[in-house]
């Protein structure tokens, strides 16, 4: 009896992967090229927000303009991943100075909410919709920081076209159209979201031309008074009585109060390439705990999709996710053992755990040494270049919608533990441990490849896969992304959930059924998710000939374009 399970087993992997092996190889002839141009390119996941962004650069402005631009383009024409209720991180390449720059934009929790408020009511977790998990939306605050620094036309002048789309309406594309459907079932109960986001009753469908007038009065208001009123002026005073109605922690003075952060970007050294992330509280620096790791093994003799790579680097992240479950948290909080953790002595006492053979049901984190969102990116004429991700978190967020002001607050407040003791913990005042987490690349000092790739804890998978294709497997910036991705699930979670078994590995069309068999001969569960292996965009300064490269998500409408 077993032997026939495992024979109809084998024979349902075979249609299903000779299913995906056609498509794989009929979409391969359709690929498209790299965009290649002398003077700006912007890559984004929205072709509206990539023309809003390119027409902001040809108008003079910079790197940093144009991604705010389409930041809050997207936010109109993406809701189902971002908006100003959100968070945002950036990675900044000043050509001025020759130096990168990190803004770190995540709100902290509610200071009137507290642990033994969760406990007295019963939560072992907390919800990912309604007011519980709202934390200050972060955005804002980091469009403008990067604006007083980096920024060279008027906020008025940057606004305008999504101002102008939101009053006239733009066609919601068939992805989000998708997407926005799933959020509405779920997010219509909750107070302000159908009047905003499902006109006659339902969400739009492919087409259709969206308006959203409340926007639009919004950034009208932030283009006249600055983007500091969205935190001290009217939005806040409407987003604490919003949530003083309807059960809500969030205040006026929470809102008041928040700046967002300017942060130090770490590094490894990966086959002579310094990979650049930024710190926690976000997950950025389990991709340079990864690359570490990894710089051990003659990765391009293993060969892309094989079985001997693809365990490898489902170990690998394990090791990592491990870590990043126990220490990654807000630092303003709690002390992490950064410097241990993305060193390479660290890395080489972590693999002593690793089995070449056999897939691990359960890692033990490390001991410390002593001592749905959406990515952009934009390089201007003048040679800067900003990695820039910004994120509601669950899809479209909490639901919970501010009367009047036209966008979601964020759910990044799920992501805390009700655990206590954990570095995670929920405590008022403190940022949640984040997923999103842009990156950037530097050779010999100078600026080399801006990139991302959105997709909650696939982020850091997805940091490593594209590395791993253009450096070890020789890959160009758009071969790299439309390359078939791998996605592990089931590591520890920051929330307090401990990983169960040696989890999934999902894997898009592509590999073989040679390598996917003996990759379940090594004890992996293999699964063949259509979804979250993430959106990439990136762009490549080519030194040499002094052009930009760049590359967006096939997976998505992405968009890459030059002048």
């Amino acid at each position: 009896m077993k032997h026939i399970f495992t024979l109809t087993l084998s024979l349902l992997l075979i249609v299903r992967v000779s299913f995906a092996q056609d498509r794989i190889s009929s979409s391969n002839m359709e690929k498209r090229s790299e965009v290649i141009a002398p003077h700006g390119m912007v890559c984004t996941s929205q072709p509206l927000a990539t023309q809003i962004a390119l027409d902001i650069l040809k108008k003079g402005g910079t790197a940093v303009d144009a991604a705010i631009a389409a930041d809050a383009a997207l936010g109109l024409m993406e809701p189902t991943g971002s908006g100003m209720g959100g968070d945002l991180f950036a990675i900044v390449w000043d050509a001025k100075t020759q130096k990168l720059y990190g803004i770190n934009s995540s709100g902290p929790s509610p200071k009137s909410l507290t642990l033994k408020w969760f406990k007295d009511h019963g939560y072992k977790y907390i919800p990912g919709h309604g007011p519980l998990p709202v934390s200050v939306p972060g955005c804002v605050d980091g469009w403008n920081e990067l604006h007083k620094r980096f920024g060279k036309l008027p906020v008025s002048e940057i606004l305008e076209p999504t101002i102008q789309y939101a009053r006239e309406g733009y066609p919601v594309s068939e992805l989000i159209a998708f997407y926005w459907n799933l959020n509405a079932r779920i997010l219509k109960k909750y107070p302000g979201f159908a009047d905003i986001f499902m006109p006659d009753g339902k969400a739009p469908v492919k087409g259709q031309m969206f308006k959203n007038p409340a926007l639009a009065n919004t950034l009208e208001l932030l283009s006249k008074k600055g983007l500091r009123e969205f935190y001290e002026g009217k939005p806040a005073h409407v987003i604490d009585q919003y949530m003083k109605e309807n059960g809500g922690f969030l205040s006026y003075d929470d809102l008041a109060s928040y700046h967002a952060e300017w942060v130090q970007p770490l590094s490894t050294n990966y086959r002579g390439y310094d990979v650049w992330e930024l710190p926690p509280n976000g997950q950025g620096i389990a991709a340079l705990q990864m690359l570490n790791m990894l710089e051990n093994f003659d990765i391009k003799k293993m060969g892309f999709g094989s079985a001997e790579y693809m365990h490898l680097f489902t170990e690998v992240k394990k090791l990592a996710y491990e870590d990043r479950a126990k220490f990654y948290a807000d630092p303003r909080f709690v002390k992490i053992p950064i410097k241990w953790l993305i060193s390479k002595e660290y890395a080489k006492e972590r693999l002593k755990l690793y089995n070449p053979e056999k897939a691990a049901t359960y890692y033990p984190s490390g001991q410390a040494d002593k001592g749905e969102t959406i990515y952009l990116t934009v390089a201007d004429q003048y040679g800067n270049m900003v990695s820039f991700i910004q994120s509601n978190y669950r899809g479209m967020g909490s639901g919970m919608t501010p009367t009047g002001l036209g966008f979601v607050l964020q759910d990044r407040g799920e992501l805390f533990s009700l655990t206590d003791g954990q570095n995670n913990t929920y405590e008022p005042g403190k940022r949640p441990f984040h997923t999103i987490i842009p990156a950037f690349v530097t050779k010999d000092g100078k600026p080399y490849m801006s990139f991302g790739v959105m997709g909650g804890a696939m982020q850091p998978q997805g940091h490593v896969q594209i590395l791993v294709n253009m450096i070890d497997f020789g890959m160009n910036l758009q071969e790299a992304g439309d390359a078939p991705r791998m996605r592990h699930d089931g590591s520890s979670q920051p929330t307090g959930e401990k990983m169960q078994g040696s989890g999934w590995l999902n894997l898009e069309s592509g590999f073989s059924y040679d390598t996917i068999r003996k990759l379940m001969l090594m004890g992996h569960k293999i699964r063949f998710s259509l979804g979250g292996y993430g959106g990439y965009q990136a762009i490549l300064w080519d030194d040499k000939n002094k052009v930009y490269y760049g590359a967006s998500e096939s997976r998505k409408d992405g968009q890459a374009a030059g002048y």
